[in-house]
């Protein structure tokens, strides 16, 4: 977005850019393989033949087998590359994935269960909640993914393998991340506030529709904690006020009103160089699914879902010796850096996922990054997705998806906390970098849109 100053009544710190979307898409999926059917259309340990459905049906088919399948459910992921929901179920029995199969889906059969798995999260909360460390339920490997950074070292690490081993055999993975879990306060559309230490720069997540009917935006907790007044320019006079943050804790989000009531402020990403999605809905996200990221530092970037629910530990920012654990967030492996705190995470057909929260490496060798869900966010400040005025007011009761991923993550780096570049860069928002572009189909057969890791 252009960072001069915004006449009143018109889009102050608008998620959108000054041109719509045309008919050519212009984001590409990153098409990362994933653990494949067969040639028969069976996976691995599974039996019978699954239809093939689009990334967007995934998480509805995913809520359906929660239910019809119960405690023998051992979480899913959205295979792209056959099209299917491939499902892990810890039953034997012929009728439970008989069941499955006639829903669709492709059936695994696996030895850890969803309650196994979330018991030996909730182990290594209590066990190992050291900075720089993370865990996230694989539905793709049925085991949990525990991640330390490069500053988990000397007995930090040997208690973290040990609590890892003390899970039992087959119930767990550990590998070392070659970053350092950072927060990426700094920002689609960058805002600008001072704070206590000096300025601090994030981005604009979605617009939204807060219950009183004002006009607001939502992005991360983190950045309504370090301040409580934005604009959209590094040097103007303020534009909105923090109405709620939430951080550290149950998530890491903020509501933000605008300060003029009469603010038009659009349901759409700014996806640079004057291109915008236009915003129609907030969905879950699926493990596997094909997502992509707009940050104000970096610009757009692809990549896929690699966990849900997940929990990730940052050395707190107030407390040297503390811990600023973070849940229920969105792992993938989509780049981001300082700055992109706060941006949107969306689908190439409209749908809002969630709000850059942090992680590991960068947009040079990558990393992880973790997003606060939007549909929790909704449901927690009340608000509607789009902007007041802007014509698309899906609300909090209507967002699509159904919560696919509650028991298929629950770990992972998230970012959170102010630690951002100072409000000293900025301008207009990157646009897309156009080496490693690429060009193609969407997961569902649609026109594909352009974009790099």
């Amino acid at each position: 977005m252009s960072h001069k100053r915004m006449p009143r009544r018109k889009a102050a710190m608008a998620v959108g850019g000054v041109a719509a979307l045309g008919a050519a898409a212009f984001l590409l999926p990153h098409a990362s393989a994933s653990q494949d059917a067969g040639q028969d259309g069976r996976t691995p340990g599974g039996t019978g033949t699954a239809r093939t459905l689009r990334a967007t049906d995934a998480p509805g088919l995913d809520a359906r087998l929660r239910r019809l399948l119960g405690d023998a459910f051992a979480g899913s992921y959205y295979d792209s590359g056959r099209q299917r929901l491939v499902v892990n179920v810890v039953s034997g029995d012929d009728n439970v994935v008989g069941q499955a199969e006639q829903a669709g889906a492709a059936v695994r059969q696996v030895a850890n269960s969803a309650a196994e798995l979330r018991a030996a999260t909730r182990t290594l909360t209590t066990r190992a909640a050291i900075p720089g460390t993370s865990w996230a339920v694989d539905p793709r490997t049925d085991k949990v993914l525990v991640t330390a950074d490069s500053t988990v070292t000397g007995a930090a690490w040997d208690r973290l393998r040990s609590a890892v081993r003390g899970l039992g055999p087959g119930m767990a993975t550990l590998k070392k991340s070659a970053g350092t879990f950072r927060t990426f306060a700094s920002g689609g559309d960058a805002i600008f506030s001072q704070a206590q230490g000096g300025g601090v720069r994030c981005s604009l997540g979605f617009n939204v529709t807060a219950a009183d009917g004002r006009p607001a935006f939502l992005t991360a907790g983190h950045c309504g904690v370090a301040a409580e007044k934005w604009s959209d320019t590094q040097t103007g006079e303020p534009t909105a006020t923090v109405d709620r943050a939430v951080f550290p804790g149950e998530g890491d989000f903020s509501l933000v009103t605008y300060d003029d009531p009469g603010t038009r402020a659009p349901s759409e990403v700014d996806a640079g160089d004057g291109r915008t999605v236009p915003v129609t809905r907030a969905a879950e996200a699926t493990v596997g699914q094909a997502v992509f990221r707009m940050g104000s530092t970096t610009g757009l970037h692809d990549g896929r879902v690699t966990g849900l629910d997940a929990t990730v530990n940052f050395q707190s920012e107030t407390d040297p010796g503390g811990v600023d654990t973070v849940t229920g967030l969105i792992q993938t492996d989509v780049c981001a850096e300082p700055g992109d705190s706060g941006g949107p995470l969306f689908t190439q057909d409209g749908g809002a996922l969630g709000l850059t929260s942090g992680g590991s490496g960068d947009c040079t060798g990558g990393g992880e990054t973790f997003f606060q869900p939007v549909t929790t966010a909704l449901r927690a400040t009340g608000a509607t997705l789009g902007g007041a005025g802007a014509g698309d007011q899906a609300g909090a009761g209507d967002q699509s998806g159904s919560g696919s991923g509650s028991d298929t993550g629950s770990g992972s780096e998230a970012g959170a906390g102010v630690g951002g570049d100072p409000a000293g860069g900025g301008g207009d928002a990157s646009p897309a970098p156009t080496d490693g572009s690429r060009t193609g189909t969407a997961d569902d057969g649609s026109p594909a849109l352009t974009g790099t890791r």
